[in-house]
């Protein structure tokens, strides 16, 4: 009788080049084809991983598309009201100053019912991570406008497009929270392509190793995509935000306290 080739005979652990971490759950996912959650989900679990902090780490999930991340993340989450996170995450970490404590939250979350909680806790410069999702509209709840809903671009709310006059301008929140002094680290990211998805989990692990550092609060920004609310396929909505989102929230870091700390040292001492 012949063997039969195992699987195990040709998948060898020296031959494995990727696995998925273990603080992601098999739980199906809810998001549309091309979201870009799924994408950050899995950043944050990789890093929550290779930092070896999935038992000291608590996610704070919002109010939108993102409200059900506790299901996919295996760690210690709490859910707070609308646009409510940043002031949950404070009171639990100042409670529990060696925790890692991350908020979650879409722009109309964070930027349209949470702005003076945002502002505030970046002001104190709270030693939290927030994860910030910017794809210019209201997934969730039917594609209506959103603050950050680029001028032009039509909506349920604004079927002919943002006016200037009637809507005023897009909300740039993270240019806005980049001038804070308790902001340590304010950035601007995207994953719609391989390497922007590796720059995005570099960032996503610098905010984290800021929070042990007690140097304020890290702010990460990622401009995403919304296929079923832009009403496009994955490639077309990956090609809109390139050609219209970028311009207005280019891609980069925005502030580094420590690098910019350590630049100014540098200038200081060519001066003398």
């Amino acid at each position: 009788m012949e063997d039969t080739l195992k699987i195990e005979d040709i998948i060898k652990p020296e031959n494995k080049v990727y696995e998925k971490t273990s603080v992601l759950t098999n739980n199906p996912t809810h998001y549309c084809y091309g979201c870009s959650h799924g994408v950050v989900h899995k950043l944050v679990a990789e890093v929550i991983e290779e930092m070896d902090i999935q038992e000291d780490t608590v996610g704070v999930s919002p109010v939108g598309c993102a409200v059900l991340a506790y299901n996919y993340l295996d760690i210690d989450w709490m859910q707070a009201a609308h646009g409510r996170a940043p002031a949950v995450a404070t009171g639990y970490k100042r409670v529990n100053p060696e925790k890692y404590v991350f908020t979650y939250q879409g722009d109309g979350d964070l930027a349209a019912i949470g702005t003076a909680e945002t502002m505030h806790a970046v002001n104190r410069g709270e030693n939290i991570v927030i994860i910030f999702i910017n794809n210019a509209i209201y997934g969730m709840t039917g594609g209506q406008m959103a603050p950050t809903t680029m001028l032009g671009q039509p909506t349920s709310t604004s079927p002919d497009g943002r006016d200037i006059d009637l809507n005023g301008y897009p909300l740039k929140i993270t240019e806005l929270l980049a001038q804070l002094p308790g902001a340590a680290y304010v950035t601007r990211q995207s994953v719609h392509t391989p390497g922007n998805v590796r720059k995005c989990k570099k960032a996503i692990r610098k905010a984290f190793e800021n929070s042990a550092k007690n140097i304020g609060t890290s702010f990460v920004e990622v401009v995403s995509t919304c296929s079923s609310g832009w009403k496009q396929t994955p490639e077309q909505s990956n090609k809109w935000m390139e050609e219209n989102m970028f311009p207005f929230y280019p891609l980069g870091v925005l502030k580094d306290s420590e690098r910019d700390t350590a630049d100014e040292y540098l200038v200081q001492k060519l001066k003398k």
